[in-house]
């Protein structure tokens, strides 16, 4: 028995030293070397085979080099902002490590994160940007986690959750997160119709619009061949744009600064009610979104890091999060200058007094019948990305419209592309997909275009942008089908080794997942008071009850693992202790016999 203990010590301290994952080439000349051999473990009750065995991925198979320093081989550095063995600070390193973060941040300006802006500050004004700020916080922590765990592993988070967990909640994660990936997809080639349709004066349709939308995903991929760099400063142009068109807007309105500092800063909701509650929990989908992380944690795979030196990984994860960082603020200020903007021109706004200014407005198409009077009854007005753009114009002129068309239209062409790259990450990990990139990309933009270009055959410009609302909300009810994995996996030292998270940041990461817990039991139980049938009352509270039961279980699995890594943790310093007395008693025999006495 102490024989078979003492084998798992040393199998554990094998695995706690190096990370999970070894360098490609060295795996494949062991392979070559090797082909019959193969290491079985047992991870959460199931036989795996090569556990640490990554992928082929069909994207992003470039690797960007990473500046070397001079006499590194010598390990002569001991300047590190963090740690005393890491390099001092290097901009060249920092360039070479921009851009995964960059991607990342783009699914936090995609049309519905913009959307739930305009509708927050016309709403509630300025007194939701506290909780934006506290929701990019959120994201950026979570994003940390992210990317540690494809730096460190080698294996992105949909590759993990293959290995780590059993077929049938590995389906249904699956499941979840592609329901997230068709959501926001749809939201984003929503936005692009509708930023088409602006730009044409509505003369092209919103079906023209969600195909020209689905195809731009191909020209996409042209850019891909040309160099991943190409590729991340073509995304970085677009955020560029985003930022020129929103920030115009924002000088344009010119919004009280005072009350942008002070909502920004001070937490409070005076006089909020259920409408407001809901775009807070509208915020919190709407910004920290499932299959990001899933995204960030394939993306940081594309520097070539080397896993075998620990100090290289604390490097790139030190990078990664200055990167992080400076992207997410930069997406903050662009997403609070769109709140700034409809807070300060539309807070409080009724439609007698948008109608009385949209009529004479006739060079907007669309203005002057858009914001009728109902009953004479001064009813707040319901703003979203396309009316946004028309009352724009209607106060500001037509450059200010036709600016905000091209920012929703850089908004959906970035953000589609960026979903586009998660469904093929996603797809890759969890099925252990083998197809061509021409064939993936089909059949994903597929499950996304189809049930939108339907709902723009059949509907109106305003039902279809009024489903932001509907998709916000979705994408809030799946954050923890991302959460608890990567909080799950980042904890455990048997698969990141000496990175897994240390106590603060398993606090910081229940927190997070509770917080996001009751805000999805707050809107579920919303929803279902507002149901007027008994039938979908019925089954509403089944689906949320399949649902609490499916994220517990999940919760339950990572308590289960940290647990068990910390039983083998203090086995493995048992054995220590024990070995070292050993040790003593071989060594020293005279002073143990001394100490008995």
């Amino acid at each position: 028995m102490h024989q078979q203990s003492l084998v798992e010590t040393i199998s554990l301290e094998q695995s706690v030293r190096q990370p999970a994952e070894v360098d490609e080439r060295t795996m494949d000349e062991n392979n070559e070397n090797n082909d019959d051999s193969k290491e079985v473990v047992y991870v959460s009750g199931r036989k795996e085979t090569d556990v640490a065995m990554p992928i082929v991925a069909t994207y992003f198979e470039e690797r960007i080099p990473v500046p070397q320093d001079m006499d590194e081989e010598i390990d002569k550095f001991k300047c590190g902002p963090f740690s005393p063995d890491m390099p001092a600070f290097s901009w060249r390193k920092l360039w070479a490590f921009t851009g995964p973060g960059f991607l990342m941040s783009i699914a936090y300006l995609d049309p519905g994160n913009i959307e739930s802006d305009l509708q927050s500050g016309a709403i509630a004004g300025f007194q939701l940007l506290w909780l934006l700020l506290l929701a990019t916080i959120m994201g950026l922590l979570m994003q940390r986690l992210s990317a540690r765990l494809g730096v460190v592993t080698g294996l992105h988070l949909a590759e993990v959750c293959n290995r780590q967990y059993s077929k049938v909640p590995r389906i249904i994660l699956w499941l979840m997160i592609e329901i997230a990936i068709v959501g926001s997809d749809m939201q984003e080639v929503i936005g692009s119709a509708i930023a088409f349709s602006l730009l044409s004066g509505g003369r092209i349709p919103l079906y023209a619009g969600v195909l020209i939308t689905a195809s731009d995903a191909f020209v996409f991929l042209l850019l891909d061949k040309y160099g991943l760099r190409k590729l991340e400063a073509f995304f970085g142009l677009l955020i560029t744009l985003m930022a020129i068109t929103f920030g115009y807007e924002y000088i344009k309105v010119a919004p009280n600064q005072e009350q942008v500092i002070f909502g920004t800063l001070v937490p409070h909701c005076t006089n909020c009610g259920p409408k407001q509650l809901l775009q807070a929990v509208g915020i919190i989908g709407a910004v920290i979104m499932p299959h990001n992380m899933y995204l960030h944690s394939a993306l940081v795979k594309s520097r070539d890091v080397d896993r075998a030196k620990p100090r290289k990984i604390r490097e790139a994860n030190f990078y990664y999060l200055i990167e992080s960082t400076i992207a997410l603020f930069i997406s903050f200020i662009i997403n609070l200058f769109v709140v700034s903007v409809f807070a300060e021109a539309f807070y409080e706004t009724t439609y007698p007094q948008l109608n009385a200014t949209c009529q004479n407005a006739t060079n907007i198409p669309g203005a002057t019948h858009m914001f009728p009077i109902i009953n004479g009854t001064d009813q707040a007005v319901n703003v979203d990305i396309y009316k946004g753009g028309i009352l724009l114009g209607c106060f500001f002129g037509p450059i200010a419209y036709y600016v905000w068309a091209v920012g929703i239209l850089a908004a959906g062409q970035s953000s589609t592309m960026t979903g586009t790259y998660s469904g093929q990450f996603v797809m890759e990990g969890f099925l252990d997909l083998r197809w061509s990139r021409f064939k993936r990309v089909v059949l994903t933009r597929s499950i996304a275009i189809g049930p939108t270009l339907l709902l723009a055959v059949f509907s109106d410009i305003e039902h279809l942008t009024g489903m932001n609302d509907l998709l916000n909300v979705l994408q809030s009810l799946q954050l923890p089908f991302a959460l608890i994995p990567v909080l799950h996996f980042t904890s455990m030292a048997s698969l990141m080794g000496e990175f897994a998270n240390n106590l603060a940041w398993k606090i910081i990461g229940f927190v997070i997942s509770f917080l996001v817990l009751v805000i999805n039991l707050y809107f579920v139980v919303v929803y279902i008071t507002e149901l007027k049938y008994v039938a979908l009352i019925v089954f509403a509270v089944l689906v949320a009850l399949a649902y609490l039961c499916f994220v517990f279980y999940l919760g339950a699995l990572m308590l289960s693992a940290l647990t068990q890594s910390q039983c083998l943790s203090k086995l493995k310093l048992n054995s220590y202790m024990r070995q070292d007395d050993e040790q003593d008693l071989v060594s020293n025999p005279e002073s143990h016999s001394v100490n008995n006495d």
